[in-house]
């Protein structure tokens, strides 16, 4: 895969706006998207962190407020389309995963898994049958490539679904070095560019990184495992490297949003 289809580069930015997880939350999402539209600046970019799916029941609402913002956003005086950028989370990695399972070693024992992490939630708002899905694993490739095929169908029957699945970036960063998103974290001591599952599912080194990586000023997650934000009495945790946006949204929790200049201050913040 080229690196251009792996990372995203932030030009011409003053700041940053960048979206918490929302797993399924279309409410908090279009909530949030009614101030962003207020604060949204030019020379602003917008990145969402990830986690669009799972958990919650709105999935596909979600999907589409992230289409509608976006198409609104773009289409402003002096906006591009790269000017809007979206992760991939670990929803989304299992999702795709999940399209796959014919090619998996043991795939019931893979969809088990899943299940435990809460990709039902994103079969059922595409209209995939739980029951189907756990006998095709046990039946074998054949069985599962017609669900999954099913499933395809269903995504492709959504406007805009399947394009923006396509176009989600493993990591972001602000040309001139100085800002990365991230999804759940990264290992500090593999370079970017060999970063792989640590992205998605996260690493504790994260939060003692105690240098500049690979240079960049803070480096920037949208999902915590740990839920610190939703525990604390703000879902935005800063170091001296690292920021993250995570409080809860899916898990009881709000959604958060974050607007961080090039330097790495945080000049503000939406809270729903």
């Amino acid at each position: 895969m080229p690196e251009s289809e792996k990372f995203a580069s932030l030009r011409r930015v003053r700041r940053v706006w960048a979206v918490a997880a929302i797993h399924g939350e279309a409410a908090r999402l279009a909530a949030l998207h009614d101030e962003l539209a207020r604060r949204l600046a030019s020379g602003d970019r917008l990145i969402y962190l990830g986690n669009y799916l799972g958990r919650g029941r709105e999935i596909l609402a979600t999907i589409d407020e992230l289409l509608r913002f976006r198409r609104w956003a773009i289409a402003r005086p002096l906006a591009f389309a790269s000017d809007v950028v979206h992760l991939r989370g670990c929803q989304e990695e299992m999702w795709q995963k999940l399209l796959q399972l014919q090619f998996a070693v043991n795939p019931r024992e893979v969809f088990d898994w899943m299940l435990a992490q809460g990709v039902d939630a994103t079969l059922a708002a595409y209209g995939g049958n739980l029951n189907r899905g756990m006998a095709a694993a046990r039946d074998g490739a054949r069985a599962i490539t017609r669900w999954t095929a099913e499933l395809r169908q269903a995504i492709a029957a959504r406007p805009g679904h399947q394009s923006l699945m396509s176009a989600l970036r493993r990591a972001a960063f602000t040309e001139g070095g100085e800002l990365l998103f991230v999804h759940a974290g990264l290992d500090p001591a593999r370079p970017l560019a060999a970063q792989s599952d640590t992205l998605w599912w996260g690493s504790p080194a994260f939060a003692t990184l105690d240098g500049a990586y690979e240079g960049f000023r803070l480096v920037v997650r949208g999902f915590d495992r740990t839920h610190a934000g939703l525990r604390g009495e703000t879902p935005i945790v800063r170091t001296r490297h690292t920021l993250t946006i995570d409080g809860g949204c899916g898990f009881g929790g709000r959604l958060a949003a974050a607007c961080i200049s090039r330097a790495g201050d945080i000049a503000d913040q939406i809270i729903v």
